[in-house]
């Protein structure tokens, strides 16, 4: 098994970094315009990536401004079963974010990718927790 896992720290409070990976708005801004978002455990969140490549992520756990997990449950096959989760300490003044992708089958070029897209996204949710505007998938050039 293998797993993602990187560190962000945002010039943001704890609550507004969990309202952008919880809430349509934010999400939209942080990884895809094209979603269906739940804030509701249990619920299934649905993320489109271009006209063929949909992920659907239900959702494991939500505790407000310390930690959200996802069980993806529809993607590339080499997601299907893999969590993510993303867990924030507040220290003063800025938020440190865990981000985790666990479950990984093995190491292949595709891991690779997402590990270096998950980092993106990371940075995509800095933006727009520190200036107003991220950089979701819709206005990418790499």
């Amino acid at each position: 098994m293998a797993d993602i896992e990187h560190l962000q720290i945002v010039k943001a409070s704890a609550a507004d970094v969990y309202f952008a990976l919880t809430t349509a708005k934010g999400l939209s801004e942080v990884w895809t315009n094209e979603l269906t978002v739940h804030e509701l455990v249990g619920a299934v969140n649905e993320f489109q990536f271009g006209s063929d490549d949909l992920t659907k992520m239900q959702i494991v756990e939500l505790i407000p401004g310390e930690r959200i997990e996802w069980l993806c449950v529809e993607s590339d096959p080499e997601w299907v079963g893999t969590s993510l989760s993303f867990e924030l300490e507040e220290k003063k003044g800025k938020t440190y974010v865990t981000f985790r992708q666990t479950n990984w089958a093995k190491v292949t070029d595709f891991y690779r990718s997402c590990n270096y897209n998950w980092a993106m996204f990371l940075y995509s949710l800095k933006l727009y927790c520190e200036e107003g505007q991220g950089m979701p998938f819709q206005r990418r050039k790499f």
